[in-house]
């Protein structure tokens, strides 16, 4: 892969290109935005509960985008899953020019399912603008992503013309909402013409509004089920209740053991550590959540901390009855999933190995104690000081003016991890363009327009700088 280096050009020193750039940005930006509304339109839903035409569809309104940016090869492949196809990705190439360094732009274009139309305030799939945001199911997550490659790519084209050399590769998935079941195989049936120097994911958030962000951490996950049971079939509380408790109850007692009095995760052999060097304001951590008021947080240390480099652990569903459908008996067994968030640096089977001596230790009253494993997914950690971080860092203090925050993510992308290991030599930057109010996944999904437009900018200046790094990469 080809080495880069960084220009000399200061943040707080617009370069004459990087005014072009925002220039060109800020002309094209309500087309940019009108194509993403067409973009919002399309329920592409990798579900099978859902139609797999649109999703289909979906893909073809992305390739046709990026053709019309001027690249050529452009197509939508899939592998299959045990015989099943996988959602449909678009690849579009366009090689570097000599040995410049190449990029590859990630995003997704299928979105979650609606939910309850009823707590939408507008259709979920029109895109409608209300006081400067843009509301509508993917027009953050990650339709929003799509955007940003496609328009900084046209800025490119536009003001560098014949000396943009940087070869530009977009990998838009088709299945990133249900879980990417292909996704390992579709890279290694791809890999060659996926191969980069430099890799840009943007499915992240920024720090809050006017305040950008570049993820440099991201914590793993496992999980599983934990399952108690006590006897070999109900009985009627009333004649057998006493001496011995019901499985739900017992359940109880293990999930409790989970957690410390403090709310830390109590299960022995865990990383994670109070490192976050920027401040998450415990009143806007409860806005941005909406804790309720009176509820105490959880864990010990800074609140950026527990978020980014402490474990996690929720869980996430119950087998029991229903109150509805209860009656009076002792229930034999009771069985719940729970999620595990991991520190960075954390190694995922070494999690789930310290999850089961946990509950298996744990068993209360002698309940018999069944542990199932379910995924796992590697942490990821970014080296800040490698050349295309600090270049991300730099345009992103370019396009907003104020200098960008260093920040973990509480939150898993999976893949990342197959991206780490397929491409190792890559450089690997998670950029986003949502902020704590977009409301991914949830009713009311919304993207910042303002916002958005300083993501395209961002984009733009930091592949002119790879354009430029490249440049000093080759002559020295």
């Amino acid at each position: 892969m080809t080495s880069m280096s960084t220009p000399t050009a200061h943040p707080n020193e617009p370069s004459r290109v990087v005014e072009q750039l925002r220039a060109s940005v800020d002309a094209a930006f309500p087309r940019i935005v009108e194509q993403l509304a067409d973009l919002v339109a399309i329920p592409g839903i990798a579900w099978e509960a859902f139609d797999a035409a649109e999703l289909d569809r979906s893909a073809e309104a992305v390739a046709a985008l990026i053709r019309d940016a001027g690249i050529g090869d452009v197509r939508i492949l899939r592998v299959d899953n045990a015989g099943t196809p996988g959602g449909p990705a678009v690849v579009a190439r366009r090689p570097a020019v000599g040995d410049r360094p190449t990029v590859l732009l990630y995003a997704h274009h299928d979105v979650q399912p609606p939910g309850d139309p009823s707590l939408w305030e507008s259709e979920p799939f029109v895109a409608t603008e209300r006081d400067g945001r843009l509301y509508g199911r993917g027009a953050a997550d990650d339709k929003a992503g799509i955007m940003a490659h496609i328009g900084a790519f046209r800025a490119l084209s536009d003001v560098l013309g014949d000396s943009f050399g940087v070869g530009v590769t977009l990998f838009i998935e088709g299945e990133e909402e249900a879980g990417s079941p292909t996704f390992r195989s579709f890279l290694e049936t791809y890999r060659q013409d996926l191969e980069a120097d430099v890799i840009v994911v943007a499915d992240s958030s920024n720090w809050k509004v006017g305040v950008p962000a570049l993820t440099t951490s991201l914590r793993g996950l496992v999980d599983g089920t934990i399952e108690v049971q006590v006897l070999d079939h109900a009985v009627h509380s009333g004649m057998f209740g006493g001496p011995v408790l019901d499985a739900p109850t017992l359940l109880a007692r293990l999930i409790a053991t989970l957690h410390d009095a403090a709310g830390d995760v109590a299960i022995a052999g865990l990383q994670g550590g109070d490192h976050a060097t920027v401040d998450y304001a415990e009143a806007d951590y409860r806005s941005d959540a909406s804790v309720l008021e009176g509820v105490q947080l959880a864990g010990t240390g800074s609140i950026a901390s527990r978020l980014w480099h402490k474990p996690a652990l929720s869980i996430i569903g119950m087998d029991v009855p229903s109150v509805a459908l209860s009656s009076n008996t002792l229930l034999p067994r009771a069985r719940a999933k729970f999620s595990l968030r991991l520190a960075p640096g954390e190694d995922p089977q070494v999690a789930m190995d310290a999850v089961r001596r946990h509950v298996e230790d744990h068993a209360p009253f002698g309940a018999r104690v069944t542990f199932t494993p379910g995924e796992t997914g590697s942490p990821f950690r970014t080296d800040t000081s490698e050349p295309a971080s600090r270049l991300a860092l730099d345009a992103l203090e370019e396009a907003w003016g104020v200098p960008a925050v260093e920040a973990g993510m509480g939150g898993s992308i999976p893949f990342i991890a197959d991206l780490t290991e397929l491409f190792p030599s890559a450089q690997i930057l998670i950029t986003g363009v949502e902020d704590p109010d977009s409301r991914a996944h949830s009713a009311n999904e919304s993207l910042h327009l303002d916002e958005f437009r300083k993501a395209v900018l961002a984009e733009a200046i930091l592949l002119a700088r790879i354009n430029e790094g490249g440049l000093l990469g080759d002559q020295g």
